[in-house]
């Protein structure tokens, strides 16, 4: 019962956190903007100047919700893989879906630079990122139903990954000063470029696979004993496998076509999620790891574009030093991880 009580107060507590993160997401920015200006633009005053409309609406807004659902989708996915593969270390760049997506973007990129033409835009860097991603998720599956080794699966993953990547590196060799430096600059993340209508894609296509995780809770406590152990409690390990990548792939595919790669956020939230409930009952790690996840971004997004930097720092840069430390701590803190 006790232990009820501290999982609602957290849930509480998490809910609450989400909800400060987001509103302080709006309210920080180059320009100022009141909590009360934010509350009668929500209910269609028509006392606040337009272009403060335009800033919360067209900016503002669309980045929070952005940071929201991509916190949400890479800390699952996150989750996911690190049972699946039994691994404290796995995240979302374990399928080599953030590789094939970087590789998409680098044929787009610069392999149009390289033949003189020229992309139209975020859409067609999104398209060469699914594509991508399609790609590497077609090529782990297949192979996925030839190793029935979790271990050798990982390594396979690893590598699929490192093959996309030597590929880009042969690219950025090959193409253009202005097409790598727009390569580079899609690979620092963003989640400033999301427009509302790549959100009214994006917002119902995660919440269907946060809808499918929460399915899967039981099947993944069975994975907790092994796979022979979880087989012989009458799960389906081979429809359990395709269901997971697929979950991952779709979550941590989309979210890398629309806002590049984003580190340490699959790897690092599931184990704040683990520490804070102390379970590893998926039922509540998998809500816990998403509000956590959502949170952490929106705040690694308030720290990026703070007044004080005159300017938007890369996205990836601050998961990176804020993650980084984090993941260390945790591994020091469990020894036995």
């Amino acid at each position: 019962m006790n232990s009820t009580k501290a999982n609602t107060s957290y849930f509480i507590f998490l809910l609450l956190l989400l909800v400060c993160c987001f509103i302080a997401n709006l309210l920080i920015g180059s320009s100022s903007i009141q909590f009360s200006d934010i509350i009668r633009i929500l209910t269609g005053s028509n006392q606040i100047d337009q272009g403060t409309q335009n800033i919360l609406y067209q900016i503002r807004m669309p980045r929070a919700m952005t940071a929201l659902l991509a916190g949400a989708a890479l800390s699952l996915s996150g989750l996911l893989m690190q049972t699946f593969f039994r691994n404290p270390i796995a995240g979302p760049f374990v399928l080599g879906i953030s590789s094939g997506a970087s590789l998409g973007v680098a044929l787009v990129v610069m392999g149009t630079g390289a033949l003189g033409l020229s992309f139209m835009g975020h859409w067609d860097l999104a398209i060469g990122a699914i594509l991508g991603a399609s790609l590497s998720l077609f090529l782990f599956l297949l192979l996925s139903f030839r190793v029935q080794d979790i271990a050798t699966l990982l390594i396979v993953g690893l590598m699929i990954g490192s093959v996309t990547s030597a590929i880009v590196t042969i690219l950025e060799y090959l193409t253009t000063s202005q097409a790598l430096q727009q390569f580079i600059f899609w690979g620092f993340g963003s989640l400033s470029g999301v427009t509302w209508s790549e959100l009214f894609l994006l917002i119902p296509l995660i919440l269907f696979c946060l809808g499918w995780a929460l399915a899967l809770s039981k099947a993944l406590n069975l994975l907790l004993y092994g796979e022979e152990q979880a087989a012989l409690m009458g799960l389906s390990i081979n429809s359990v496998r395709v269901q997971i990548i697929l979950v991952c792939a779709v979550l941590a595919g989309s979210i890398t076509a629309f806002c590049g790669p984003i580190a340490f956020i699959g790897i690092a939230v599931p184990h704040f999620a683990r520490m804070l409930f102390k379970t590893q009952e998926h039922r509540i790690l998998i809500p816990a790891t998403i509000l956590c996840g959502a949170s952490v971004l929106l705040l690694c997004d308030i720290i990026s574009h703070l007044p004080l930097w005159n300017q938007h720092l890369p996205i990836n840069a601050i998961t990176s030093i804020l993650g980084g430390p984090m993941v260390i701590w945790i591994i020091l803190m469990r020894r036995r991880i």
